[in-house]
């Protein structure tokens, strides 16, 4: 069961370093219950935003709007927005208030509830895209804005650390996708995956 395991402390969440935050997200296990049903499944990918000083973050230059207001809150909720009008994404706040630091979360490896993810993806059969970008994931899990600003405390969205872990030497460190617009930020090692697992998003040439 989903809840045999305990929540991760808020205190993993308020680490000041959103890299390694975004590191030590992999192989947590993340899960939803909406109307009663649970599905889950540990972290294979993730992307850290680094707030004020990264180009790439909604963030940068301590911007606040309505919609960035969700990144000042203290670290250990979650930050859930919409993309080119279509995809929700699922972002974990970390650090303390006002330091507006994410992790995006961008491929989960499916365990628990596959039939409602199924449901919710409108799939056939379990293929890899089913949770495989950070919009897939959102909407496998059934995660929308309407739950933005949630506590990774709640009974709705939350992780839990199940002892799995992964050497160095399993996980790729490279720079993350589509942030082009960033310039030099561009670059930065941000994005961490499970290598060969096939929920990751489809590597990139010469990545």
């Amino acid at each position: 069961m989903a809840n045999s395991f305990s929540k991760i402390p808020a205190a993993f969440y308020q680490n000041p370093n959103v890299v390694e935050v975004a590191r030590n997200l992999i192989g947590k296990y993340l899960f939803t219950r909406l109307d009663g049903l649970v599905t889950g499944g540990y972290i294979v990918e993730t992307e850290a935003y680094n707030g004020p000083i990264d180009r790439a973050s909604h963030a940068y230059g301590n911007k606040r709007t309505p919609r960035t207001e969700t990144m000042f809150m203290p670290g250990g909720v979650a930050y859930i927005y919409l993309c080119y009008g279509i995809h929700e994404m699922l972002n974990i706040v970390v650090s303390v208030e006002d330091e507006p630091l994410a992790v995006l979360i961008r491929a989960i490896d499916p365990a628990i509830g596959l039939d409602v993810m199924q449901s919710r993806r409108n799939m056939a059969v379990i293929k890899p895209n089913i949770t495989m970008g950070p919009g897939s994931v959102a909407k496998a899990l059934g995660i929308s804005r309407k739950i933005n600003a949630i506590s990774l405390q709640s009974d709705t969205l939350w992780l839990e650390d199940r002892g799995l872990t992964f050497t160095d030497d399993q996980i790729a460190v490279v720079p993350r996708i589509g942030v082009d617009y960033a310039k030099e930020d561009a670059l930065l090692p941000y994005r961490f995956y499970v290598k060969g697992n096939p929920y990751v998003s489809r590597p990139v040439k010469g990545k």
